[in-house]
């Protein structure tokens, strides 16, 4: 269990990518390409392309499918790639599964069904039937503030016995539940709350998959690093550094609306355009966005 932590499938530091849009709302591959590049240069181990983050909810199946290509030939011979391809219904999930491992995606990010609120009995059988179609290792998503539902302790567990399901991604912030399935099983952990990197991997989680890495990608890899070199000191350091970071980036309005607009104030992005249901930032949800990162350590790199 330790070697399997040690130098995990997915690397230790992946950002959840944004998907960006040109003026008229369409996908922007250049941008895709140039984005992916930008994250690993500065310390991604990892991507998770076409999750939550990335809007994959408003995106066409043609449209997933050119972006997993487009970040995979800008990076995929660099980092794991983990293509989000859960939705709340299983064959289409099965679907962008099979288009994800098509495209040469090295893992599959599967979210728990949303909205139909299944029993845990079709949870785990949601989960066992996508796991038994494909090749590709899967993390397992567990964000019930987004779908309605936990995954139970002893539904992990039992999810930890199929051989393709080897992670999960937590964003229920349940560290207690956490510190039992990773005691009791292989699956490794990762912080799915920015803010709670560090008390996560202080119990085993192996590393991030987060959102407020776009925005200062280099200081969360010191603080991954530190952690896992069991230097407390130095990542508490980095971790209060870069509290206010992430209060602007996950508080104020969904991650992918504020992430956008903060890489549009660093000159990462041409524009801030998200889709709807998704709107832009409004003037005073902007302004409290702007009060957390002023005098904050990216405050150099913003031009508002």
């Amino acid at each position: 269990m330790t070697a399997h932590r040690d130098k995990p499938l997915f690397g230790t530091l992946l950002t959840a990518m944004v998907t960006p849009f040109k003026d008229d709302g369409s996908v922007d591959l250049a941008a895709t390409e140039a984005l992916a590049v930008r994250l690993v240069d500065q310390g991604c181990d990892g991507l998770v392309v076409g999750g939550t983050t990335g809007e994959y909810s408003t995106m066409t199946d043609d449209e997933h499918e050119a972006v997993f290509r487009t970040v995979k030939d800008a990076v995929g011979d660099r980092v794991a790639l983990v293509a989000g391809a859960g939705s709340n219904d299983t064959q289409h999930t099965l679907h962008l599964s099979a288009q994800a491992q098509k495209a040469g995606m090295d893992g599959l990010l599967i979210v728990t069904p949303y909205y139909n609120k299944p029993t845990q009995t079709g949870v785990v059988a949601h989960f066992e039937t996508v796991a038994d179609s494909v090749e590709l290792p899967i993390m397992l998503y567990d964000i019930p503030g987004r779908t309605g539902i936990p995954l139970s302790v002893d539904t992990l567990i039992r999810l930890a016995e199929h051989e393709k399901i080897v992670a999960v991604k937590d964003a229920k912030a349940n560290l207690a539940e956490g510190m039992r399935v990773i005691t009791e099983t292989d699956l490794l952990y990762y912080s799915g709350d920015d803010g709670l990197t560090l008390p996560w991997m202080s119990i085993g989680a192996v590393g991030l998959v987060g959102v407020t890495s776009h925005v200062d990608t280099p200081r969360f890899r010191r603080l991954i690093d530190a952690m896992r070199a069991e230097d407390l000191h130095e990542a508490l350091q980095i971790a209060h550094e870069l509290e206010p970071v992430v209060r602007a980036t996950m508080t104020h309005v969904p991650g992918a609306v504020a992430a956008k607009q903060i890489l549009h104030w660093q000159g990462a992005l041409q524009n801030h355009r998200v889709r709807l249901p998704y709107v832009d930032a409004t003037d005073t949800e902007l302004a409290a966005i702007k009060a957390d990162l002023e005098g904050s350590v990216v405050s150099e790199t913003l031009q508002f």
